[in-house]
């Protein structure tokens, strides 16, 4: 991934850089987050980091306002890693602390991911305070953050919040065009079986694909007798169960893993596509079978 798009940190201290072991008590640390994607790995935790949201999105990025308008709304994300240990995060609006992701020391929950959005104009920020341990040296506060402008409530994989307004809510002709036009998959294929996290929240789609038209990643790789197998995952609250029948499967990418967005029936896609493109309103063209 090109160094515009992603941002690495490794903040230690030890050879006198502006955190951890180097770091004065009671001292806050400003960063600047201007890429779409990244990490950061703070060895040492002592102090406090500000971390600045100012991502350099392209103007396409940014998600739509309703009839094609754009909002200029941003959605950050962020997931701590199995081994965050020594710090607290908080999120910094109008002066307001707000706990995203607490000390983790010996949980053995794995942590969930915090998302939260930025309204335009509006100035946020990420602060890591350090809590008080006698040994320092086993403490890494290490977490991925993405930030989008291309989210909605459906794309949220925030598993904090107890309501994700319109998350489950089947979608129309017009969002399930739009959503084979610009997903970062879009796949045909089969429920094999679904399984629920009830920790994390969230359910675990096992699909097999029988045409991938678009994918991110090697999300579906090819499996035996050259079918293509994968997982999507979405929300515990959506109550997804196996059905039969061919689903045509679209969505987003986050932190590696295929979030679930719009899922017809395939049959009611190629109704609804060959409905728009009879009267001149299909927004791309997708190859048919």
């Amino acid at each position: 991934m090109s160094q515009s798009k992603y941002q690495q940190w490794h903040l230690q201290g030890i050879q006198g850089n502006a955190s951890g072991l180097s770091q004065q008590p009671g001292s806050v640390e400003q960063i600047s987050l201007h890429c779409a994607e990244g990490s950061l790995d703070w060895l040492y935790p002592k102090g406090a980091l500000r971390l600045s949201l100012s991502p350099r999105l392209p103007s396409g990025a940014v998600g739509p306002g309703g009839e094609g308008r754009s909002s200029g709304l941003i959605t950050a994300c962020i997931k701590p890693e199995e081994t965050f240990r020594g710090a607290q995060i908080y999120l910094e609006r109008d002066g307001v602390l707000e706990l995203l992701v607490g000390d983790r020391p010996d949980s053995p929950r794995p942590p969930r991911v915090r998302c939260f959005s930025r309204p335009p104009g509006e100035k946020v920020a990420l602060f890591l305070q350090a809590t008080p341990h006698q040994d320092i040296s086993r403490r890494i506060a290490s977490f991925r953050y993405e930030l989008r402008g291309d989210w909605n409530a459906r794309l949220s994989l925030d598993s904090n919040t107890v309501h994700h307004e319109g998350a489950c809510r089947p979608c129309n002709d017009t969002e399930i065009l739009m959503a084979v036009c610009t997903s970062d998959f879009v796949v045909r294929g089969n429920i094999r079986s679904v399984l629920n996290d009830e920790d994390l929240r969230v359910s675990v789609i096992k699909v097999s694909a029988s045409r991938v038209y678009r994918q991110k990643y090697s999300l579906f790789p090819t499996g035996g007798r050259l079918t293509k197998a994968g997982e999507i995952r979405t929300l515990l609250q959506c109550g997804v169960k196996p059905g039969a029948g061919s689903f045509l499967f679209t969505g987003r990418v986050h932190f590696g893993e295929a979030w679930l967005g719009c899922a017809p029936r395939y049959k009611d896609f190629r109704r609804a596509y060959e409905e728009a493109r009879n009267a001149h309103k299909i927004p791309c063209e997708v190859a048919s079978d």
